[in-house]
């Protein structure tokens, strides 16, 4: 079992946590199945977002299994554990498609911090949002002091991190974390993603990216694939490889 739902409705793939015993906590089958299924849909045109859900109604996801991470020696929880959580989830972030967390229930340390990976986050009224890892005496290892600083207000991250608070549905509209509490969150957010089919595949990709790169988040890659995509559309580009391929120099126009 590798935890993580995965179906197709219309243009939308939804992929739902599946660990609803342990209140959908991440294990690393789970983290090596969603990369696998984000890799899959990058890769897959006719795919055109991506919904993120949890299994049952009392949590989306609750954090990292402590029994995946709980023997490991320090050297390995942060080479291993911390670092390969780190590449999935900002894979999923960088993924050029549209995003949408659909918080079903509670989302809880590594769960906050996967959800924060999508581009729009939908809330149901009873969800909350914690970072409980000090009450174990560990930190947020996923980006919970990183990319969700850039998301919601410092103070907000501190009373979560330092102080153990929850954040509840209506507080997280507020602060811009959801974008709207709905009783289905799935539901909606297949609404929602519907309505990406009147919108430019292209032109949504290119202002993600434009966003990410405003705010840092792979910024340099991001700069370098936008420029490279602007030189491989040129007729400078054609020629050139026209050219190399020919055996002959090439006749650039500038265009």
């Amino acid at each position: 079992m590798t935890g993580i739902g995965f179906h197709i409705e219309g243009a939308v793939a939804v992929l739902t946590l599946e660990n609803e015993a342990k209140l959908n906590a991440l294990t690393t089958n789970m983290l090596d199945a969603l990369e696998a299924r984000v890799q899959e849909v990058e890769r897959r045109p006719e795919i055109r977002a991506i919904i993120l859900t949890g299994a049952g109604e009392k949590a989306f996801c609750c954090g990292a299994d402590i029994g995946a991470w709980g023997n490991l020696s320090p050297a390995e929880f942060a080479r291993h554990w911390v670092r390969d959580g780190h590449r999935i989830f900002d894979r999923l972030a960088r993924l050029g498609k549209p995003t949408i967390a659909a918080i079903n229930g509670h989302a809880f340390g590594g769960g906050l911090e996967l959800a924060s990976c999508c581009d729009l986050r939908l809330m149901a009224p009873r969800a909350t949002l914690a970072l409980p890892e000090a009450r174990i005496g560990i930190v947020p290892g996923w980006s919970g002091t990183q990319r969700l600083t850039r998301l919601i207000a410092e103070g907000a991250v501190k009373e979560m991190a330092m102080f153990g608070r929850r954040i509840g549905a209506d507080r997280a509209v507020a602060l811009g974390y959801a974008a709207e509490v709905a009783d289905d969150v799935l539901a909606r957010a297949l609404e929602i993603a519907a309505e990406l089919q009147s919108l430019s595949p292209r032109a949504t990709e290119i202002s993600k990216n434009m966003i990410h790169a405003a705010v840092g988040e792979d910024a340099h890659a991001i700069v370098e694939a936008l420029g490279s995509a602007a030189a491989a559309a040129s007729a400078d580009r054609d020629e050139g490889v026209a050219a190399f391929m020919e055996k002959r120099n090439p006749q650039f126009s500038g265009l």
